[in-house]
Order: C-alpha cells, then structure tokens, then sequence
C-alpha cells in the first residue's frame, strides 16, 4: 500500500530542517512539525513519499502545486516558505497553524450551521481565488481546511495540502495508480478521469458542508461504495439526518453535489452565499411564527394595544351610583340590546339641572318660613288700624 511506503522521519534532519513529529498521514505524503534551524522558526513541512519521488510525472506535479501555491497571496491560503529535493525525498516547507482542522471538529458531531457556513464561506474565497489562477484545488477535504483563533477575534481559516492541477487536466492518478485527492469528496468527473475545473472543488466543498451539517460524509462506507455513491446515488437529504435544518438546504446541496458540473453553481462563493440565504431565511420563518401567536394575544389587528372589552350598552362599571341617566331627544326609546349605545356627553356639553331635593339642599330657608312672616304683617297692619281708629 502507499501510506506503508511514507517512513516515519521524526527526529531526523531535513536539510536545515528538524522534524519533531508527525502531524498527518496520507497516502501520497506526510505532514510533519518541523524547525527551520537556520531561522529559528516552527514550520508545517510536507514530504512526499519515495515511491513518488521517482514518478517524473508526480515530481513535475510537485514542482508545480509548491510554485503555484507560492505566488498566491491570499489570507485563507496557507503561505509557502520552501520547497526542494534531499536524499530523493520532495519537501514544501509552509506556515505551521497553531489550531486544529475540520475533520477534528467533525468528528464531534455536528456543526452549528451557523458556524459551519461562517468557515466554509474562506474556503469558498480562496478556491474562487484559485480558479481565476487556472487552478484547481482537488483535494478539498476537512482534514485540508485548518481553523485557529490564534491569529484574530474570529475563528480563521487556512486551505492547505494543494494536489493542484491546471484546469482542463483529465489525470486524476499517478502511472503508479495513486489517486489524486480524497474519493469520499472527489467529484463524478474527478472519479471517471474526465477534464477537470472549479466546478469539481465546488462539488467536494458542497460534500465538506454536508459533512460539517451532518457529521459524517455523504457517502461513507468503504473505497467502492464511496465511489459508488458519487457516480449513482442521488445527493443525500441532511435536513433527514438532523432534523433542526430547513428542507431548503437539501435544495442548496443536491445543487453543489450534482453529477453534471453544468447544473452546480457558477462559483463556490456563489454555493455558501445560497446556503447562507437557506438557513437564514427558514431562521426568519421560524422566528416570525413564535412571534405571531404573541402579538395576536396582545394587540388589535390595527397594531394598538389590546384593551378588556366593555359591554356595549347600560352603564359602565364602576359608574357612580344615583346619577341619573343621560337626557334622551324626543322619539321612541330602542329597546335593549339593539340599536348603538347612547353617546357620552362630550367636554363641552352641560351637566344635566339637579334634582328638586339637590336645589332644596342649597337653599337654607325651610318651607313654613314664608307664610309665617305674612301672617306677621297682617296683624301688625290690623293693631295699626285699631291704634288710628281709638284716637280719631
């Protein structure tokens, strides 16, 4: 097997490099931690197997990702220090990451969507950048996609481990038989050894995502059904395996992984933008109609605070009692129950005469007063008359 032919090299020198451990293994290479000795500086180095090293077609390969990969200036690329030949062993010396790649942060179930997209979306750039170059990636896969917080506030990311080839190419293996790539997120086109070109980064970047939602790949099983899966089976439903994601995402996926390149995306950015717009449009939905209920219990439907209704005829509670009613027009009285409620007098209208029994209230003088004080003067005129009379 392959990976049998890539020695462990720990604790050996490489040229002016230390190698201090191991950090991944493929198949075609390994990825070791090393120290520049003559700088004095950690680096990521990549050494690719020696059964390769004597494939001219795999060294010219080589040569041509460690260039390519060096004249690309990008934030989400990871940047290349070196690269060279020592004791037939071919080396890329680039930027160690101090933090940890998506295949680990898969491995613990599955992404918050949120999360996942936000990664994905510098994954998307940086591929997008590659194929403007004429490149591509073609082996996009999580354990490719490194995240650190070392370097800003947000979770950042760096795209690292280039099989690049130039688009157009149709190989997608070494005259040894080694595949170019990952199968589990290798396109159709990639698999049957057809012309290649951002569309195949864009279907294994639509697998990443699908891994990222789902926790697992989309096809997984062994090399064959994995193949098997890619070239036959329909993209599968993620929105089934974990039931909190929108069935608009399924929509967004069966896209990006489509076994024609014709019917995916026009860009990979183009992918995580349709995503982002399924997930964040079924969020909007699902928040609109808890809130709904809500605001039904609390306000009319002209938006105004709702208010404990009142009867609409007879008194108000809480009148006060002895007031007399208001006064009616002349004309038949409805009959309760029918017809609108009288209306309330408004600022301006006059409080209705007092009763006899207020006005009597007002006034002191009792009621017997009167007729007393003209008796009074009857007899005081009669005693005057008698007065006049007796001394004429």
């Amino acid at each position: 097997m392959a990976d049998e032919q890539v020695a462990d090299l720990t604790g050996r020198r490489l040229g002016n490099y230390r190698i201090d451990g191991v950090l991944g293994k493929g198949g075609m290479s390994v990825m070791y931690r090393a120290t520049d000795v003559r700088l004095g500086r950690k680096v990521a180095l990549k050494v690719i197997g020696e059964h390769l090293g004597a494939d001219a077609e795999f060294r010219e390969r080589f040569v041509d990702e460690a260039r390519n990969t060096a004249a690309i200036d990008h934030p989400n690329i990871v940047p290349l220090y070196d690269f060279g030949e020592l004791d037939g062993m071919h080396y890329i010396g680039m930027r160690l990451v101090d933090g940890s790649d998506l295949a680990s942060l898969i491995s613990e179930g599955p992404m918050r969507p949120e999360r996942a997209v936000g990664l994905l979306e510098q994954v998307a750039d940086a591929l997008d950048t590659l194929h403007r170059r004429g490149l591509v990636h073609l082996d996009v896969k999580p354990a490719n996609v490194l995240v650190t917080k070392r370097e800003s506030i947000k979770e950042h990311v760096y795209v690292a481990d280039f099989g690049l080839t130039r688009r157009g190419a149709t190989g997608h293996r070494t005259r040894g038989g080694d595949f170019l790539g990952s199968p589990t997120y290798a396109a159709p086109e990639h698999l049957r050894g057809e012309p290649l070109d951002g569309r195949t980064d864009q279907y294994a970047l639509a697998c990443v995502l699908y891994a990222c939602l789902t926790g697992r790949p989309p096809y997984p099983g062994d090399v064959q059904s994995v193949i098997k899966g890619h070239l036959n089976l329909a993209p599968p439903s993620a929105a089934r395996i974990v039931s909190s994601l929108p069935q608009a995402i399924d929509a967004v996926l069966a896209k990006g992984m489509a076994k024609d390149p014709g019917r995916r995306y026009d860009s990979c950015v183009a992918l995580l933008t349709a995503a982002t717009e399924a997930l964040t449009s079924s969020r909007a939905r699902e928040t609109e109609q808890r809130e709904t209920p809500q605001r039904g219990a609390q306000q009319w439907g002209n938006g105004q605070p709702q208010q404990s209704p009142r009867p609409p005829h007879g008194p108000r509670a809480g009148a006060m009692p002895g007031r007399p009613p208001a006064q009616r027009g002349p004309g038949p009285v409805p009959p309760p129950g029918y017809g609108s409620p009288a209306p309330e007098p408004g600022p301006a209208a006059r409080p209705a005469p007092a009763p006899p029994y207020q006005q009597q209230g007002r006034n002191s003088q009792p009621s017997w007063l009167v007729p007393l004080l003209l008796g009074a003067v009857v007899i005081l005129v009669l005693l005057l008359a008698a007065v006049i009379i007796a001394t004429a």
